[in-house]
């Protein structure tokens, strides 16, 4: 994955909370153990828009702002243990990663950072939805397949 100009590639991994994203993970960090020590890795998370459309009607009105922030601050920690639950796996397979959060759609998000940050590789790990799943839930890796602007890499977990 290194350019013979002596460059180092770009990959970005782009994980979530689930085993599927970490599996992806360690999958090409093993997999690509020699061609990955020579790249720049960047581990990408996205926290998602909060949620909070309900707690007015259930606070009969304008949602508290203390309520808001501490929502948003449990989003930002939570990242934050994702993140360094990646670059753990990443440091015990003698890998020093970058690591990045953002707000937002996470495959908008995604594929708007692919172009930002001038990525070769993006790596996905497949949640193995069947269609009708993904046809309500969407894919994040199907999307990601279709608008990011490298190549994308999707690792499925054997069941």
């Amino acid at each position: 994955m290194a350019e013979a100009d002596g460059n180092k590639k770009k990959v970005m991994v782009a994980i979530d909370e689930s085993e599927f994203s970490h599996y992806a993970l360690e999958w090409v960090l093993t997999k690509f153990r020699d061609s990955i020590s020579t790249s720049q890795i960047v581990i990408f998370t996205v926290e998602p828009n909060s949620e909070i459309n309900y707690i007015p009607a259930a606070a009969y009105g304008a949602a508290p702002p203390e309520l808001v922030m501490s929502i948003e601050k449990h989003q930002d920690e939570f990242a934050a243990a994702l993140l360094k639950k990646a670059k753990e796996i990443c440091n015990a397979h003698g890998v020093t990663a970058e690591t990045m959060a953002q707000k937002g759609n996470p495959k908008e998000v995604i594929c708007e950072a692919v172009e930002k940050l001038n990525i070769d590789l993006l790596v996905v790990g497949s949640h193995g939805r069947g269609f009708l799943q993904r046809a309500f839930l969407g894919s994040v890796s199907s999307y990601c397949v279709h608008n990011a602007k490298c190549p994308v890499l999707i690792v499925k977990k054997p069941e």
